[in-house]
Order: structure tokens, then C-alpha cells, then sequence
């Protein structure tokens, strides 16, 4: 069953427009990105060849490294006929100082499209406000739109439905946690934070995401106690403690955070068939422990995949 009526997805057109953060999307367009992508999922399964970029070229930028970001990307492009073209640091004048408006004019005079993976956020919104093609949000220090869109996605096809899950996150207020937060609020999912001091999630991102929830009726909140947030939870998400551009605090925060792995003992809080949720990479022994991660509740490579199908679904809708 479709999140969306067969009219609405019909009449629904987001071509040309940029992919920041979930905030820039209604509940409707999010939901119909998740649909498009089960589809395309569904007409890969079934070898059915749907070529809407065929003729058309994106550019790939990555400030930081990748492994899920950068294959389904690639891959998923060659699949709707379109050429992806990689562009590390190192390859581009971005790594020389070349500046952002620059860089955005060029790449639009020769590219459909435009996906970038970096640090700084300012960095997403600024290629975007001079770029003259859509831009994706591959990744930032702030949002991860991208894999939130394959999140949601997955959770629907194990749950069959959104509105009115509970979705446990557990450990750092990163990136994840902030798109998770936005993407539960705009679909009615509630989103139950817990972090230790210190390590919460930024609170304008909160403050944004419990406004957005009065339309759906979601509860967004962020706890300390970890065994407050599983309780009762359909869906418990974890990350690693320190993220890229953090290692050098991985000490500190194994410290932080040593009371807030995921594990057996904490999971007993959740309901009874919760799935486990990771965006990968993941350190086993750190924030999950491998009964979990690699237990009969783990739907880790459900998500990895549906990578493939949500940014398939996000370059058709955008670029096709």
C-alpha cells in the first residue's frame, strides 16, 4: 500500500528543485519520494528499465569519504541512464580556493546535477543558491537527509506504516539525529533523542522539529536516559560515538558515552519486535553491541540497500 493516493503522485512534480533538508519538502512530497523510490526498487527487482536520465550527467562532490553515499550514487544513476561523474577534494579548485559561486556556475554550465558530500552546511546552501541545477544534500555536519529518506523508507516496508511509530535514537545529537527529528516530525513518526550532556542535539533543530510536529501530531523530544527513549519504541537507531571530523575526541567520548550503548539489555525496553537501525559505518563493541547489530531484530542492510532506491528516487524526481 502507497503512503500516497494514485492522484496526488500523479500530479506531484519537484523537478528542479534542490534536496538540503527535509524541512524544505511537505509531508506529501516526502511521502511521495518514498514511494517512488519502493517503485524503482520494485522495477529493479524486476529487471524493468526506467531510464529518465538518460542523456544526463551529475556531478558527484566528496569532501568526505564514502562508501554507501559514493556507490549509490554512482550506481544508481548508470541505472536510470545517466553518467555520474566523481569529484574528490583533491580533483576540483574547491581544494585550492576556488570559491563556492565559482565553482557553482561552471559545474551548472556542464552538469544536470549536483550532489555534494562535505563538512560545513553553509557549504550545501551556498552551492545551491548560485548553482543553476538542482543540488543534493549528500551529507553535511548538520543534515542527512539522504539517508533519513532511505530510513523512512525502510522502516515502512517492515512496519507498513509511519504515523504514530516510535523511533528510539541513541548517542550523539549529530547530523543523523537532526534529520531523523525533521524527516519523524514531518511523517508523524515520534522521535525519542537520548544524549549525554553536552553531546545533545543542536536546539533550534529541536525547537524546529516540535513545531513541524503539531501538523502531524508526532512527539519529538530529547531525554537523557536511554531506557526513557526505548521504552515502548518500534525502531531503535544508533550511530558511532564520534563521526568523521571527530576522531580525535574518540576518547573523551568513549567516556561520554560509555552508558549509552545499544545492547540486549537496553533493547528488552523496546516492543517485542522492534527493529535495530544503523546508518553504517558501524563499531561493533562501541555504541552496539553485535548481538544487536548482527541479531534477528537488525535491519542494517535493508537500510544500506534502500540507499540505492531512495537517491534513485531523489535524481528522478529532481533531474528526470
Amino acid at each position: 500500500m502507497a503512503l500516497l493516493e494514485s492522484s496526488k503522485r500523479s500530479s506531484m512534480n519537484l523537478n528542479g528543485r534542490d534536496f538540503i533538508e527535509l524541512t524544505d519538502y511537505t509531508t506529501e512530497e516526502i511521502h511521495y519520494l518514498i514511494d517512488l523510490a519502493i517503485e524503482l526498487k520494485r522495477k529493479q527487482k524486476n529487471g524493468e528499465e526506467y531510464q529518465p536520465l538518460k542523456g544526463k550527467t551529475v556531478g558527484l562532490i566528496f569532501e568526505k569519504s564514502s562508501t554507501r553515499t559514493r556507490v549509490s550514487f554512482e550506481v544508481g544513476t548508470y541505472q536510470l541512464g545517466g553518467h555520474a561523474l566523481f569529484l574528490s577534494k583533491n580533483d576540483i579548485q574547491l581544494g585550492r580556493g576556488e570559491t563556492i559561486a565559482d565553482t557553482a556556475g561552471v559545474m551548472s554550465r556542464y552538469l544536470d546535477g549536483i550532489m555534494i558530500r562535505t563538512f560545513g552546511h553553509d557549504k550545501v546552501v551556498d552551492l545551491a543558491r548560485y548553482a543553476t541545477v538542482p543540488v543534493i544534500n549528500g551529507l553535511s555536519d548538520l543534515a542527512h537527509p539522504c539517508q533519513v529518506l532511505a530510513d523512512y523508507q525502510t522502516l515502512y516496508e517492515h512496519k507498513g506504516r509511519l504515523q504514530g511509530l516510535k523511533l528510539a535514537y541513541i548517542g550523539d545529537g549529530n547530523n543523523m539525529a537532526h534529520s531523523l527529528m525533521i524527516g519523524g516530525a514531518k511523517l508523524g513518526v515520534h522521535v525519542s533523542v537520548a544524549s549525554p550532556e553536552g553531546y545533545e542535539p543542536d536546539p533550534q533543530i529541536v525547537a524546529d522539529a516540535q513545531e513541524i510536529a503539531k501538523a502531524t501530531g508526532a512527539v519529538i523530544e530529547v531525554v537523557r536516559d536511554p531506557k526513557a527513549a526505548v521504552q515502548e519504541a518500534d525502531a531503535i537507531y544508533t550511530d558511532v560515538w564520534a563521526s568523521m571530523g571527530f576522531e580525535e575526541e574518540q576518547k573523551a567520548r568513549e567516556v561520554a558515552f560509555r552508558d549509552y550503548q545499544v545492547d540486549e539489555q537496553l533493547a528488552r525496553y523496546a516492543k517485542s519486535d522492534y527493529v535495530f537501525m544503523h546508518c553504517l559505518p558501524a563499531h561493533r563493541g562501541e555504541e552496539v553491541s553485535e548481538g544487536v547489530i548482527d541479531g534477528e531484530h537488525s535491519i542494517i542492510f535493508d537500510q544500506a540497500e534502500n540507499r540505492l532506491h531512495a537517491q534513485k528516487a531523489l535524481m528522478a524526481a529532481l533531474l528526470g
